[in-house]
């Protein structure tokens, strides 16, 4: 089975896909929660990334991940032990990535991760209504899709 079929399988395009609810963005013990409408009222960031899959660019807009961790307490200029967090995001259909919070941090990385909640300006299809996008990547295996939860985490 070629590289896609893995994906589209990992993914849940093999199976109907779960509908996304709200995403919920935890880190000890606080929590939020987002929907398009309170994200909109956010800054944006736009991204225009290169999707291998379908040999194509897209253009996302969205909200910089770190300006929904920075108000449960997670720094944007970590040091010594915040290096030890981690975060693990997660699509309606139970599809896992992990980042390195250093990884979504300008402070330390050059790419940039949104919580994209716009594709060529319009709301997101299939991939919505919420959808982590990285650049920097040479393919979208971490762009979540239909993104419920981001948790933070400390690795031991």
């Amino acid at each position: 089975m070629g590289e896609m079929g893995q994906m589209g399988m990992d993914h849940g395009m093999g199976k109907p896909m779960v509908p996304a609810g709200p995403l919920k963005v935890t880190f000890g013990g606080k929590s939020a929660e987002w929907t398009p409408a309170t994200l909109s009222a956010l800054p944006h960031t736009t991204l225009t990334v290169y999707n291998e899959h379908i040999k194509a660019s897209q253009t996302f807009s969205g909200v910089p991940l770190i300006d929904l961790l920075t108000p449960l307490g997670v720094t944007a200029k970590p040091h010594g032990k915040e290096f030890q967090f981690y975060l693990v995001a997660e699509g309606s259909d139970g599809y896992k990535v992990v980042f390195s919070v250093a990884e979504v941090t300008p402070d330390v990385h050059d790419a940039t991760v949104i919580v994209a909640d716009t594709m060529d300006g319009k709301p997101l299809a299939t991939s919505g209504p919420l959808q982590l996008v990285a650049t920097g990547e040479k393919r979208p295996a971490r762009w979540v899709r239909n993104l419920v939860a981001v948790r933070v985490q400390t690795a031991e």
